[in-house]
């Protein structure tokens, strides 16, 4: 199962818990190429008879019994060497999804006689009347058969991802590629490259309240709404407002008179948009990108396999973070070149190495770390460690660390 990050790996798992198969998890660094190479990379870690079940992160399934039927459909074609995909039984006809024209009954699926492009009005009313079905990009597979068909079609994208599978390092339960020989890798979807063209590809049809969530306004349309048609969450007033999307997750947000719109309120930044406009997110983050600003790249709150560490403020040579450790956690033993840090205890007891000595902190206690002085903190209690951390210096990066030991294989 190739998923992206502990929010997705949740979901995932809860809507396979009542199924009969036991997912492996691989996460990739996918670096921006697409689903066809990041697919391979997962197909290369496991066992060539593992079945691969690939699910994009924002979709949303009402019926769970109907999915998890498919499921066990799409394993069973899957073991007899098809490369099934799931066909969504469409309830219109929608221009914005590709489609699937089926072909013969295999089993409980299908073949696949064509896939279609996203279709003008009148086709796709001709698509829906015919029989047609929405392609969903979702995919199960064995690891082998993948990678044969792969190689047969686009044996410079197996070529590539082998290579940087080659020079793969493990991180706890990431697995990081190595960056220039992925970088060199073409990005292509798993659907132009393998499943357009090869002659194993079978659909199981899938009737089951499925949702594309491409867009903050298809969230809107998702989730359950008030007497206005506002879907709110968190703390959030309105005054006169209707058919809106508005969340806050860490302050009151307040909105008067507005309709149809979406506010997301977060702690790395603030969205306010017209519902009607949200597909244009993409061009304000590329614009953000091209002015090299750090909110598309980095979380305000970074998890690690210690806790978290949240940044609080920042300024010319200086920077403040929270730090949370879980209890029995270690950060590793590290040091700086160019920033010292000053640790302030909140909750909880800090052991602390600074140099040659260990030492204890209680609540309302602090120390100084020195530049280019081998430190480690540390949480020996049974409840977590809470520190403000205080850095100054001439460079705050996150890569300006040295570790000589680490609990987590980092160093």
């Amino acid at each position: 199962m190739v998923i992206a990050n502990e929010e997705q790996r949740f979901l995932v798992a809860e809507q396979l818990r009542e199924v009969d198969i036991s997912p492996r998890e691989i996460l990739l660094e996918q670096r921006g190429r697409n689903t066809a190479p990041a697919i391979a990379l997962a197909a290369l870690r496991v066992d060539p008879d593992a079945i691969l079940l690939v699910l994009p992160s924002d979709h949303v399934i009402d019926d769970i019994t109907a999915f998890h039927q498919a499921i066990s459909t799409a394993a069973d074609l899957a073991t007899r060497g098809h490369l099934v995909t799931f066909g969504i039984v469409p309830t219109s006809a929608e221009t914005g999804y590709g489609y699937i024209k089926p072909g013969d009954p295999i089993g409980a699926g299908m073949t696949v006689a064509s896939f279609v492009e996203k279709p003008d009005a009148a086709t796709a009313t001709g698509y829906v009347k015919d029989g047609y079905l929405w392609n969903s990009g979702m995919f199960a597979f064995r690891a082998a058969d993948y990678l044969v068909e792969l190689g047969r079609y686009r044996p410079d994208i197996l070529d590539a991802c082998e290579q940087a599978a080659s020079q793969s390092e493990e991180d706890l339960d990431f697995v990081r590629v190595d960056a220039e020989a992925f970088d060199a890798c073409p990005a292509e979807s798993v659907d132009f490259a393998v499943m357009e063209n090869t002659e194993r590809a079978a659909v199981v049809p899938l009737d089951a309240g499925w949702s594309d969530i491409g867009s903050w306004s298809a969230l809107w349309e998702a989730l359950p709404h008030d007497a206005d048609r506002n879907s709110i969450s968190g703390d959030v007033v309105l005054n006169d407002v209707s058919g809106s999307y508005v969340r806050a997750d860490h302050r009151l947000v307040s909105i008067i008179g507005l309709n149809d719109v979406v506010v997301v309120e977060t702690a790395d930044a603030v969205l306010v948009g017209g519902k009607a406009h949200m597909q244009q997110v993409k061009d304000v983050v590329a614009h953000l990108n091209q002015c090299e600003r750090d909110e598309p790249v980095n979380h305000r709150r970074v998890y690690r396999p210690w806790g978290f560490y949240e940044g609080v403020d920042a300024g010319d040579r200086y920077q403040v973070k929270q730090i949370e450790v879980k209890p029995g956690a270690a950060l590793s033993l590290q040091k700086h070149h160019h920033r010292a840090e000053h640790w302030i205890v909140v909750s909880g007891t800090a052991r602390v190495t600074r140099g040659q000595e260990t030492f204890d902190l209680a609540e309302n206690e602090s120390t100084y770390i020195p530049i280019d002085t081998i430190h480690r903190l540390e949480n020996p209690g049974s409840i977590p460690l809470r520190v403000i951390e205080i850095q100054s210096g001439a460079y705050l990066g996150e890569d300006d660390i040295v570790r000589f030991e680490d609990n987590y294989g980092r160093s």
